[in-house]
């Protein structure tokens, strides 16, 4: 699983310090989870995400950010409780979720946020 750091973020993601209107670079979609090591929600959500960016590897890219070391990229997103997931399409605007989320909702999210059906 990739880790972002705010330099990573800025080149990968959104250069929030330069761009004011969102404007995503990379070249799928993307998941990002900001997370904790000391929370355990965040621990329930980690397998579950190692299983989608094995499932969606070829589709879409899968990052955690670390809210403990990147208070930055936690601040710019208003981060206020972990885990939060941010769903970004290729087009269009991000949507945060909230909370250990099971499987089947990241399945819906992919699905309606991305246009991706899952695998059979």
């Amino acid at each position: 699983m990739d880790h972002l750091t705010k330099e990573d973020f800025k080149e990968k993601i959104f250069d929030f310090e330069k761009d004011k209107e969102w404007s995503y670079k990379g070249n799928k979609p993307c998941i990002i989870d900001f997370y904790a090591d000391w929370c355990a929600p965040c621990k329930m959500v980690s397998p579950i995400l190692e299983d989608l960016k094995e499932e969606f590897k070829d589709e879409i890219n899968i990052y955690k950010v670390d809210t403990e070391s990147q208070h930055e990229l936690a601040q710019v997103f208003g981060i206020m409780s972990i885990p939060s997931i941010l769903f970004i399409p290729k087009n269009g605007k991000p949507q945060m979720a909230q909370g250990a989320i099971p499987k089947n909702s990241f399945y819906k999210a992919i699905k309606d946020v991305f246009s991706i059906e899952k695998k059979s």
